[in-house]
Parts: C-alpha cells; sequence; structure tokens
C-alpha cells in the first residue's frame, strides 16, 4: 500500500493533522474493484459509489484539501495576474503524487489504472477558475501519456520522472496557426542530421509554454503520407532557437498562460524521439480517449457549483416581490441543467469503467467530449441569466465559467471533429 500511501501524503505546506484517513481506505487493496450496489452518484461520498472505491474517493478528498488550502485562496490574484506559478502548484501535487496517478511506479507514478486519474479529474473541478485544471491536465494526460507508454528508459528518467515528482512543467506542441483540430496539417519539420533533429517552425495555443521546461513537439520527419510522416520529440524549451513569440491573452482561462511558440534552426538529439520515427500521429490519436475523459471529468465538480450557487443567489434575490427561483422558469430550468450534469456523469463513468477493462472507448469519449463543452454553454449561460447585472460582472464565479468553459467545444478537438468521430463509428460518415 506504499503507493496509495504516496498519494494520500500531505504537501509540505499543508497542515498534517488535515489529511489523517480512515484505516479501512488505506488497508484496503488497491485493484479491489467497487460493489456494484446501484447508487446515487450524484452523492459521490460512499462505498457503494458505481466506479469509486474507498480509495478513489480517498483520493479525491486528499486533492480537496490541497485545493483548499494551497490553490483556491490564490486564484483570484493569479487570474487578475494571468497567470499562476505551475512549477509551485506542481511540486506540490507531484509531492502527493497526482501527477502520475497512472504512470509507471518505476518513474514516480502510482501505477494506478485509469478510473483513479478520472477520479482526480473530477475533483479538480473544485478548483475556482478553469485555467488551472486545464493546464494539470496537459501535464498529466496531454504532454507526457506517450512519452510514458513508447518512450525509452532514457527519455523517461530525463522528462517523465521529473514531470510526475514535479520538478518539470510540460507542454504540448501540437497546435499550429493552420492546424488545430486538423492534427494532419501541421507543417512544423525536424530533420535528421546525423544524430541530431533540425526543427523549424512553430506552434501555436500552447498551455504552459511560457513556463514549460520541455515540450512533447509533433513534427513532420518525413514527406511521407500525413499519418505516417510525423514524430513527437521531447524538446527542452531552453534549447537555443527556440523563441517564446508572446503570451496571448485570452477571453478565459486567465491564469492559465498560453504562448506562441517558434523554432529556428533548434537541435536537439535524435534519441529524443519518442518511441518509433513516424508513429507520431497514431501516439497522439491514442491517447485522446484519456485526454478527453479528462475534460468530460474535470468540468463536472463545476458545473455542480455553478448550478448550486444560482440556487442560493436566486432563492435570496427577489423580483416582483418574491425570490427568482420560485419562477417555474428558473426551477424548472435548474432542474433541466442539473439532470444533464448527471447524464453526463453516468457517460463518463461507463466509458471510464469499460476503457479500464481494455475496450475501445473512443465513440463514447467523443460522445463525453462533446456533451460536455455543449452542456458547459448551457449551464454557464442559463445559470448567468439568472444573475441579472451581477452575473455581467467578474465578481461572482458564474461568469469566470462562462467565459473559461467556451474552450471545451474548441480545445482538444471542437465539436464539429467529435461529431465526425462519432458518425464513423455510426457508419453514417460520407465516404470520399
Amino acid at each position: 500500500m506504499a503507493l496509495l500511501e504516496r498519494a494520500l501524503r500531505l504537501p509540505l505546506t499543508a497542515n498534517r493533522s488535515l489529511f489523517k484517513l480512515s484505516t479501512v481506505c488505506i488497508k484496503r487493496h488497491v485493484s479491489e474493484r467497487a460493489s456494484s450496489k446501484i447508487q446515487d452518484t450524484s452523492s459521490p461520498e460512499t462505498s457503494d459509489h458505481i466506479l469509486y472505491t474507498p480509495e478513489h474517493l480517498a483520493l479525491k478528498d486528499t486533492l480537496k484539501k490541497i485545493i483548499d488550502t494551497e490553490i483556491n485562496p490564490h486564484v483570484d490574484k493569479w487570474e487578475e495576474e494571468g497567470m499562476f506559478p505551475a512549477h509551485k502548484v506542481f511540486k506540490i501535487l507531484g509531492n502527493a503524487g497526482f501527477l502520475g496517478v497512472n504512470k509507471p511506479v518505476e518513474y514516480g507514478g502510482l501505477g494506478l489504472d485509469f478510473s483513479y486519474s478520472v477520479a482526480v479529474a473530477e475533483e479538480l473541478g473544485s478548483i475556482n477558475c478553469g485555467g488551472i485544471p486545464m493546464a494539470i491536465g496537459v501535464q498529466t494526460d496531454m504532454a507526457t501519456p506517450a512519452l510514458a507508454r513508447f518512450g525509452s528508459a532514457e527519455l523517461k528518467r530525463e522528462f517523465l520522472l521529473p514531470s510526475i515528482m514535479g520538478d518539470k512543467v510540460a507542454c504540448l506542441g501540437v497546435s499550429e496557426v493552420g492546424a488545430g483540430s486538423d492534427v494532419s496539417s501541421i507543417k512544423t519539420k525536424a530533420v535528421r542530421k546525423g544524430d541530431e533533429l533540425v526543427i523549424n517552425g512553430g506552434k501555436m495555443w500552447t498551455t504552459n509554454g511560457t513556463q514549460a521546461d520541455w515540450m512533447c513537439l509533433l513534427a513532420n520527419t518525413s514527406d511521407g503520407p500525413p499519418h505516417k510522416s510525423k514524430s513527437l520529440i521531447c524538446l527542452p524549451m531552453n534549447t537555443p532557437g527556440v523563441h517564446i513569440a508572446r503570451k496571448i491573452n485570452k477571453m478565459g482561462m486567465l491564469s492559465s498562460d498560453t504562448a506562441e511558440v517558434f523554432f529556428d534552426d533548434v537541435r536537439v538529439p535524435y534519441k529524443n524521439l519518442i518511441g518509433k520515427e513516424g508513429m507520431g500521429f497514431t501516439y497522439q490519436m491514442l491517447q485522446f480517449q484519456e485526454e478527453r475523459l479528462f475534460a468530460a471529468a474535470s468540468i463536472l465538480t463545476m458545473m455542480d457549483k455553478v448550478i448550486q450557487d444560482t440556487v442560493g443567489y436566486t432563492r435570496q434575490r427577489k423580483i416582483f416581490t418574491m425570490p427568482v427561483l420560485y419562477h417555474q422558469a428558473v426551477h424548472f430550468r435548474l432542474a433541466e441543467l442539473h439532470t444533464e450534469v448527471e447524464l453526463l456523469r453516468s457517460l463518463l463513468y461507463r466509458a471510464t469503467g469499460m476503457y479500464i477493462k481494455g475496450h475501445d472507448v473512443t465513440k463514447l469519449a467523443s460522445m463525453a467530449k462533446l456533451k460536455a463543452g455543449r452542456l458547459a454553454r448551457e449551464v454557464g449561460d442559463s445559470c448567468l441569466q439568472y444573475w441579472g447585472g451581477m452575473g455581467f460582472t467578474s465578481d461572482v464565479l458564474v461568469s469566470r465559467f462562462y467565459r473559461d468553459s467556451r474552450l471545451l467545444s474548441i480545445g482538444g478537438g471542437a465539436d464539429e471533429v467529435m461529431l465526425a468521430i462519432i458518425c464513423k463509428y455510426m457508419d453514417t460518415l460520407p465516404r470520399k
């Protein structure tokens, strides 16, 4: 149980007395599955949860306490400054094991199955903004999965281990100005010259880009077919020729730094290639199942919070002599939204349960990502409306959620891409 105990360790700056857990949670084996008894998943603090065991819930509880003590008290300041201190926050999370929940034990991970990562992602929604959970997700579920699966032992020691421990910040270099959801259209090239790769091109919308120590870079390493010409490369960001062109100003996700990056004859060792040359596109596609499930999980808790905050506000705010909440249009709409959130949660748990059993859940993960983005827009828009003029200010969480959540239908594959994938699995996509 040393692995789980590490995950439940207190960050160095926190009060250890807050993090005592039940001995039954510590002693129970991590591979033991949850009871099959049906329970209301809107009350996740139960040992008979449809997906989570007491160990999952213990991880969530520990992470929630870290969020409450180390992150949320500073979120407003970081939002105002337009950046959160990634190295400081990631080190706290790394010390507690949250940056490598499903990563190999020999490189600092906990070696647990992906359902534990989903539990962590769901709890990250307790952070009072969208930018920090997104930045953490880039580190855990976008920049490092291919390295963990296909990288050499040397690369794992140099890049994966410190990323899991929180000593290095990672970013993902895939999107470009002319290639966002269409990954096959990237133009950045990495040409082999002897024992080196010479990289030229640029990346756009790079989360963690101004603070990152290394980038998991997707680049063309040949002139072959688009799906077989790309490779993933570990690129140290302090390498000569790597230029941070600018920190991009955004309408939301303000505490997450986003960069435009250029590469001018950047040289890295050929051994920095992750896995086999030409397999980069395939590796990138393989991790999309986890990335999209993480995205859906990370928005659930915040949607719950926004709905509950709106219930509280409309209960005390009066219009035409009675509380706004008492108008049928309002309490019916909030009931609809709450129902939709629970349906999304059920889809997420079903997809995760199938995934950890080895099934291909590309269709379900795409459905969850699609639904999460669209539902977040509905929740943000409807709830903001009920806050009236207050909702149009920057003083309340609902307005921040309204701005932040809009990205979910764009980043990580736009809604239209999710629909195309679903149609492909339905065999309704027109054939070329």
